[in-house]
């Protein structure tokens, strides 16, 4: 009886990138591909001859993550476009400017922020004027009021 063992395949080449028996730990280094769609095509052979295929498609993206704004994938545009394009790598050092895309603020959030802060003025002037069932409560009555000694 043979020994069982693996073979893999990188993108439908016809010689394998790895041949060994099994148990195995594999590990496949994608420094050295080019960033796009892969397939690998794993052929194992168990003790009794026979053979089983599994076959996994993956992507490979090394190179710096790319932000587009202002042009979106299949737009209709007419004139001079304007966008903006930034690239981004783990390898890049930290900068706080880059940390997040830089895009605009969508309308709907200023119009949040307005009524947010709308509410906020309102509810400000409402409560200025303390209703009266509150106004003898500790939190308040002024402090003149509170320590002075009630008449008997």
């Amino acid at each position: 009886m043979a020994k069982p063992h693996v073979r893999v395949y990188l993108d439908g080449s016809p010689q394998p990138i790895i041949d060994r028996e099994l148990p195995t730990d594999i590990t496949l280094d994608t420094q050295s591909m080019e960033d796009g769609a892969h397939r690998l095509v794993i052929r194992a052979e168990g003790q009794n001859g026979r053979e089983g295929v599994e076959e996994i498609p993956f992507v490979v993206h090394n190179g710096p993550g790319i932000t587009v704004s202002g042009l979106r994938p299949n737009s209709v545009r007419r004139g001079k476009v304007r966008f903006t394009i930034d690239a981004f790598s783990a390898d890049d050092p930290f900068d706080p400017r880059r940390a997040e895309a830089r895009s605009q603020i969508p309308v709907w959030v200023w119009v949040m922020c307005l009524f947010v802060v709308a509410w906020a003025v309102w509810y400000a002037a409402r409560m200025w004027d303390v209703p009266a069932p509150y106004a003898s409560t500790p939190t308040y009555m002024h402090e003149a009021a509170a320590e002075a000694p009630t008449a008997k």
